[in-house]
């Protein structure tokens, strides 16, 4: 991870949290209590996040979930718009696909729009504008609503198996050679019922999000086929994510 792909997450993260201590800095993403501060200080010089004893904290409040009707504050949304683009290019005549929540998922869902794809999923503001847009064929998953994340979830007992996609597609707050992290658990949990129903899973994270590790361990690199990022992705881990099997488009 370069350093500017280290304070965007940094950012990230405090946008989220609103503090962040050095010693969650050193953890997060590996680096010497030294790196660690001289990144909170160089981001405090540029008016970035306000330094604090022993961390920071941001200097906004953290920001509102994402929703469909402000995506133009969605943070790198040129690349997520590519990587969408290239998702949607993997999709065949009248297949079935399972997209999960968040901005990524939601440009992807404008992409497949039109086309000859069944959607699956259970985030309501993409099923609605699928719906609004008569795509002719949408799924939505049933459950519990979840205000906070816009989403259905089944309950514990719920059958996931009714459920299958040549492809699911999905996101998470960071990517490492062991696998896609997750910080929402109930979300992380229902979406991981359908990991033995799916064809190939497909993750979908912009640049800064790789080499970063927070929250649940979601899917394992072998359980990964393809994953879609921006071209300014950390090259070493591109390498290792490579080695193991997935194959990394890079956009």
């Amino acid at each position: 991870m370069t350093e500017a792909q280290r304070h965007n997450a940094i950012l990230g993260l405090l946008q989220r949290q609103g503090q962040l201590s050095v010693a969650e800095v050193i953890r997060q993403f590996a680096i010497s209590p030294a790196t660690a501060r001289r990144d909170i200080t160089k981001l405090n010089e540029l008016g970035k996040l306000r330094k604090v004893r022993n961390g920071a904290e941001a200097i906004s409040t953290p920001r509102q979930s994402w929703t469909p009707l402000n995506i133009h504050q969605t943070a790198h949304l040129n690349e997520k718009m590519r990587i969408a683009k290239a998702a949607a290019a993997l999709c065949s005549p009248d297949q079935s696909v399972v997209i999960n929540c968040g901005s990524t998922a939601f440009l992807l869902g404008q992409e497949i729009c039109g086309k000859p794809v069944q959607v699956i999923t259970n985030y309501l503001p993409l099923a609605n504008y699928l719906i609004e847009q008569e795509h002719d064929s949408v799924v939505i998953m049933g459950g519990q609503y979840n205000k906070s994340q816009a989403i259905t979830l089944a309950p514990q007992g719920g059958d996931s198996t009714l459920y299958a996609g040549h492809w699911m597609f999905t996101s998470g707050i960071g990517l490492t050679a062991e696998g896609l992290y997750k910080t929402d658990m109930l979300t992380a949990m229902a979406e991981q019922k359908m990991l033995s129903t799916i064809g190939k899973l497909a993750v979908l994270v912009d640049s800064s999000k790789l080499g970063q590790r927070a929250g649940m361990l979601f899917s394992r690199t072998g359980q990964i086929d393809v994953v879609i990022t921006g071209e300014d992705a950390d090259a070493a881990l591109v390498s290792q994510l490579r080695r193991q099997g997935v194959e990394v488009i890079l956009v």
